[in-house]
């Protein structure tokens, strides 16, 4: 029975979809005016997992998550490009794109843009005026009224009240009240801007998520997620505006990921630990990174280093080491295993991935077990073992490629030239068959200073990168 941590209500509840069977997802995506850094990958790999495992249970999702294409940030960079806000987004979006694939993230049923959205947009203001919900200013501006929805600061646990008395009005707003925030915000004719009926202009990013989401999914829907620093005032704005407009519910279980850290230490540019995906993946196997991202619970913050990293490496090279000599493409698939119940266990409690991983390394030390057992059936039994640690690792989005691959992967980006590694295991092997036990030792010995293992077995001698750190 899956539960999840609900960040509305603070505990775990029961997952009871609104339509037996089907989920109605959304998550709030990137602003497209930059490449796409580490952070933004926790979060896309952590509702990537989600909606991996929900469809595994058997659950028919519909996955939106938005882009938002006109926003204060994108046209401030577009000005100081030099060049039009739309060519900057799509540079990004199509960037993002490339990161997403890079890191096995599947793309989502939808993916609105907010530009694409704006006559959703305006229908939306439109009824929070005519409700009292929404003012416009003088200047053409139209505000939400915050003192008119009464459960507003519930999601974020903030009083309205000391709300009050942390807000203020900046130059050239013209709030009734300082917690009030913008619906649609006035242009000038050179800007970007569409026509409404408060005069030229563009929304404000709060309104652009509800009416995406509501137009893609219905004025209730059952998961909303996106990063914990969203909670407030986004998602808050978000339940106050979309729930004014149409009476319903909104979302009805809301989660949020944690955020990366960086050596303990905020991300920051100007602490200079800024990292964009693309930056990692030049030090690091994108399945690498994708193992640290998933190797911690959604909901806690995470610790991105590079000694992480070399565990992730260290981790993943020991399940890719039990995958090794089997064929799992002929296997017969292994259900209603103890390991698959354990795993199952694991995610059910919302979606723990680390028991998960546990899980995952029993499984591996089973089947490595199995291969060495010289029983009559060994290899069959060990082969199904591996189909199954295939089959739940692509739940989390891992061990879908090439074991010998991925464990003499590295080598290149060390120096080593992966032909020179085959041609001193082969004189090696020639040593042995010869007897020449120095020699022999004397390769191995220059192998291992490459960082290079080789494993010796009935069918030869073969090897692999030592990747140094602990699974567990």
């Amino acid at each position: 029975m899956l539960t999840i941590y609900n960040t509305l209500t603070r505990k775990k509840e029961k997952f009871q979809p609104i339509d037996a069977g089907k989920v109605r997802m959304y998550v709030c995506g990137l602003t497209t005016y930059d490449y796409a850094h580490i952070g933004h990958a926790r979060m896309l790999v952590a509702f990537d997992v989600i909606q991996r495992y929900l469809r595994y249970s058997g659950l028919d999702v519909e996955y939106v998550r938005n882009i938002t294409d006109i926003d204060d940030k994108i046209l401030k960079r577009a000005s100081e490009n030099g060049e039009y806000f739309a060519d900057l987004t799509e540079r990004f979006i199509a960037a993002t794109h490339e990161d997403e694939a890079s890191l096995f993230i599947q793309r989502p049923d939808q993916e609105p843009r907010a530009t694409a959205h704006i006559a959703d947009i305006v229908a939306m203001i439109e009824r929070l005026v005519e409700q009292d919900y929404a003012y416009r200013a003088e200047n053409g501006d139209v505000y939400f009224s915050v003192k008119q929805f009464k459960n507003y600061g519930h999601l974020s646990n903030k009083n309205v009240e000391e709300l009050l008395a942390g807000a203020r009005i900046d130059i050239g707003e013209l709030k009734r009240d300082p917690r009030d925030f913008a619906l649609w915000k006035s242009a000038s004719d050179e800007d970007v801007g569409w026509d409404s009926p408060w005069g030229y202009g563009r929304p404000g990013w709060h309104i652009e998520c509800s009416a995406m989401s509501t137009c893609c999914l219905g004025d209730t829907f059952d998961i909303h997620g996106g990063g914990s620093d969203l909670m407030f005032p986004h998602h808050e704005n978000e339940i106050a505006q979309s729930e004014a407009a149409t009476g319903q519910s909104f979302a009805r279980y809301w989660m949020h990921n944690g955020s990366v850290r960086v050596d303990n230490e905020k991300m920051s540019k100007s602490l200079g630990n800024f990292f964009t995906i693309r930056d990692v993946l030049k030090k690091y196997p994108a399945e690498v990174i994708r193992y640290l991202l998933v190797s911690s619970h959604y909901r806690s913050p995470i610790n991105y280093s590079d000694q992480g990293l070399d565990q992730a490496a260290a981790a993943l090279g020991r399940l890719y080491t039990a995958l090794r000599d089997h064929d799992v493409t002929s296997a017969k698939d292994l259900a209603n295993s103890r390991f698959e119940k354990a795993f199952q266990a694991a995610m059910d409690d919302d979606f723990n991935t680390p028991e998960a991983m546990s899980a995952l390394f029993d499984l591996a030390r089973e089947c490595n077990r199995v291969a060495k057992s010289g029983e009559a059936d060994a290899e069959q039994r060990a082969a199904q073992l591996a189909r199954l640690l295939v089959r739940l690792g692509g739940v989390l989005g891992l061990l879908q490629g090439d074991a010998e691959t991925f464990l003499q992967s590295g080598s290149a980006d060390a120096g080593i030239d992966a032909d020179a590694i085959d041609a001193l295991v082969a004189q090696r092997r020639q040593a042995r068959a010869d007897k020449n036990w120095a020699l022999a030792d004397e390769i191995r010995d220059k192998l291992t200073a490459m960082d290079v293992v080789v494993e010796d077995g009935a069918d030869g001698s073969r090897w692999r990168i030592e990747r140094h750190g602990s699974d567990k």
